[in-house]
C-alpha cells in the first residue's frame, strides 16, 4: 500500500517548497515539470528517479493516482530537471515492480518498507531542452 495521501498533501503544501530546489540537484532526484489537465497551470514536483537502460524511471510512493502522474499521462510526457539538466521525456507508462526491475538496492529497500511497488517509466526524447533557472 502506498504512503498515505495525507502525507502527500502535506508534502505538496509545505515540504516540496523547501526540499524541491535542493533535491533536484542531487543524484537520484529530480523535478517533474508538468501542466495541469484542467487548469492548464504549470507545476513542478520533486521526485526520486533512476535510469533503466535508456528510460528514466520515477518512483511512485503515493501511487499512480497522484495528480502529477495523471497530468504526465494525459500529456504523453513531461520535462524533468535533474542535476541542473532539463530533459524532455515521452511515452509515460505506469508499471508494477515484479522484483526484477533494475534499481538501486537502497531505493528498493526503502520503497519495500513503505509498500511502494509502482513506477512511471518515460523515454528520453531526441531533442533535449535547455535548463531553466
Amino acid at each position: 500500500m502506498p504512503i498515505d495521501r495525507r502525507v502527500a498533501r502535506f508534502n505538496r503544501a509545505v515540504a516540496n517548497h523547501f526540499v524541491g530546489p535542493v533535491l533536484s540537484r542531487m543524484p537520484g532526484f529530480g523535478k517533474v515539470h508538468h501542466r495541469g489537465r484542467k487548469s492548464g497551470r504549470e507545476y513542478s514536483t520533486p521526485v526520486k528517479l533512476f535510469r533503466r537502460g535508456e528510460d528514466i524511471v520515477i518512483t511512485l510512493p503515493y501511487g499512480p493516482g497522484s495528480d502529477w502522474v495523471k497530468n504526465v499521462l494525459a500529456a504523453g510526457g513531461c520535462d524533468i530537471t535533474t542535476r541542473g539538466r532539463r530533459m524532455h521525456l515521452t511515452n509515460p507508462v505506469v508499471f508494477s515492480d515484479d522484483g526484477q526491475t533494475r534499481m538501486p538496492a537502497l531505493t528498493r529497500r526503502i520503497l519495500s518498507r513503505v509498500g511502494a511497488t509502482e513506477f512511471l517509466s518515460l523515454t528520453l526524447s531526441a531533442a533535449p531542452t535547455a535548463a531553466k533557472r
